[in-house]
């Protein structure tokens, strides 16, 4: 039997739990089922609400996944920044290595959820990727180091563009060709091939 000191319990969840179980399910029924046949119905049911509560967070399935889209770009680089961070500060090379190897391993680790939110990403949002927030961090550590002297580049935002690129190309084509050489192989490549674009010597 309750007594009256005792605390009432919230009748709803807060609305960000909410919203963020609706983005679980819809990213755990898209990965199952792929984006195109997934239905509201199978969403809300995998986050045990009604329809209707979808419709409270998103108004389809691709604001859904626009959400999905963000999150994991936003959860990318916090743990981009977490690793550099553990580098010694000035320590550039070291720092770029850092990022270097984070985001193969993110992107070898995540590779099915990469796909799936950026799966049909439209000519606008193409236009716009030279700007996303992590080739903005990026950016910003290769031109640390330029004006620190360790690295070369006459502009830092456009190196960090083609090396974002190389880390994903390099990334896809190992998932590709399915090769047993492993990750600590595919790392060492592109921290070689990141070095090596930047001007620093590599033995």
């Amino acid at each position: 039997m309750k007594t009256e000191s005792e605390p009432k319990r919230p009748r709803t969840k807060p609305a960000e739990t909410r919203r963020a179980e609706l983005m679980d399910a819809a990213q755990a029924v898209f990965l199952e089922r792929t984006f195109d046949s997934a239905s509201i119905e199978e969403i809300a049911a995998r986050a045990g609400v009604a329809k209707g509560t979808f419709y409270l967070y998103f108004k389809t399935k691709d604001e859904a996944l626009q959400a999905l889209r963000e999150r994991f770009v936003d959860r990318f680089l916090v743990r981009l920044q977490m690793v550099v961070a553990k580098q010694p500060l000035g320590a550039w090379v070291q720092r770029l290595d850092a990022w270097v190897g984070a985001a193969v391993e993110m992107y070898l680790d995540e590779f099915a959820l990469h796909d799936l939110v950026f799966h049909d990403v439209s000519p606008a949002q193409r236009n716009m990727r030279t700007e996303n927030i992590v080739t903005v961090n990026l950016a910003e550590l290769v031109a640390d180091g330029v004006k620190a002297g360790a690295f070369i580049s006459g502009n830092p935002r456009r190196s960090a563009v083609m090396l974002f690129g190389a880390v994903h190309e390099a990334v896809d084509d190992e998932i590709a060709a399915a090769s047993k050489n492993g990750r600590k192989r595919l790392i060492g490549d592109v921290r070689t091939f990141c070095r090596r674009a930047l001007g620093v010597a590599t033995d």
